[in-house]
């Protein structure tokens, strides 16, 4: 057998035994009538700052990362369809933007640990040297959060 011969034989196998590429499954993200330069410039900055108050919420407790996230996603589709097209995409904040996109959904695992955090900090309140109508109201908040962000669709 020739070098040709070898080389089709293992073309024909390579094709055989390599699957078919997945099809990128996230849907194209919702695009929305542009706005004028000086609405797309503030949307932009406010994107901005709740996307970094967003990524502080992942390491401070009591700190809504969900919230900001979505308020981003909100202004981003209105300023900036690049970083809404990221946002939309990236693996952490994406599936958020997508979730509620389709439904209001939120993540089984987004409700429990809104719920750890939010404990943590009642715990923190009621042992803290908080006045006390403090940690009751604030208490009182989260409870009424919760009770709503268990109600929305998974």
């Amino acid at each position: 057998m020739g070098d040709a011969q070898h080389i089709a034989m293992a073309r024909r196998r390579h094709n055989r035994t390599m699957p078919e590429p997945i099809p990128d499954r996230i849907p194209p993200p919702p695009v929305h009538a542009p706005l004028p330069a000086p609405v797309r410039w503030l949307l932009l900055a406010f994107a901005a700052c709740s996307l970094g108050l967003g990524i502080v919420g992942i390491f401070v407790p009591g700190l809504p990362t969900t919230v900001f996230v979505l308020m981003a996603g909100w202004a981003a589709a209105r300023s900036s369809p690049r970083l809404h097209a990221w946002l939309w995409r990236h693996p952490l904040f994406g599936s958020m933007l997508r979730n509620w996109a389709d439904g209001g959904r939120v993540s089984r695992r987004a409700k429990w640990s809104a719920t750890a955090m939010m404990a943590l900090c009642g715990v923190v309140l009621a042992v803290s040297s908080a006045p006390r109508w403090v940690a009751l109201g604030a208490s009182a908040c989260m409870a009424c959060v919760l009770l709503w962000l268990w109600c929305r669709p998974e």
